[in-house]
């Protein structure tokens, strides 16, 4: 599966990825407060990744007093939880396409327009796994970005 570069209802997404975020958090008796909803609305707005500081002066724009640690301590929330994943190349986070799915994402960033679209992938029974499990080793976390043109951009004349 993949989602972020097909059309799709939007605004189902971000209203999806909004009730998920306060069903696990009333579920796992956890807070989500204001400030980490506000954070997780603003990635869910869009496929694109986003700077911590660039989510902090949505914030500001959003009539918020936020000082940086108000949105990293947002994001290590929404991270920890399963909500948001970050893009290392990027340093910058998205939502995640399905939180409510146990998977091994792969990102695949388009260069041109930086919209990222999530893939499930299944290291654990991929190549890796099968060579992980051959060296005695138990993988805890994959990294799979996958740099490139989205259907768009491919599509656009060149300047």
């Amino acid at each position: 599966m993949t989602l972020g570069f097909e059309k799709h209802n939007h605004a189902a997404c971000i209203a999806g990825g909004l009730k998920t975020a306060e069903a696990y958090c009333a579920d796992k008796g956890i807070r989500l407060t204001a400030a980490r909803k506000q954070v997780l609305g603003i990635l869910l707005e869009n496929h694109s990744a986003m700077g911590a500081y660039e989510i902090l002066d949505r914030l500001r724009d959003e009539g918020q007093n936020a000082q940086p640690p108000v949105a990293y301590r947002a994001l290590e929330f929404l991270q920890k939880h399963g909500f948001v994943h970050k893009i290392e190349r990027l340093n910058a986070f998205i939502a995640c396409a399905s939180p409510d799915q146990g998977h091994a994402p792969a990102f695949l960033i388009c260069r041109e327009c930086d919209q990222v679209a999530e893939a499930h992938t299944a290291v654990e029974e991929g190549r890796l796994g099968k060579l992980a499990d051959q060296a005695g080793f138990a993988i805890e976390k994959t990294v799979v970005e996958a740099v490139g043109l989205c259907p768009n951009c491919q599509e656009a004349p060149s300047a």
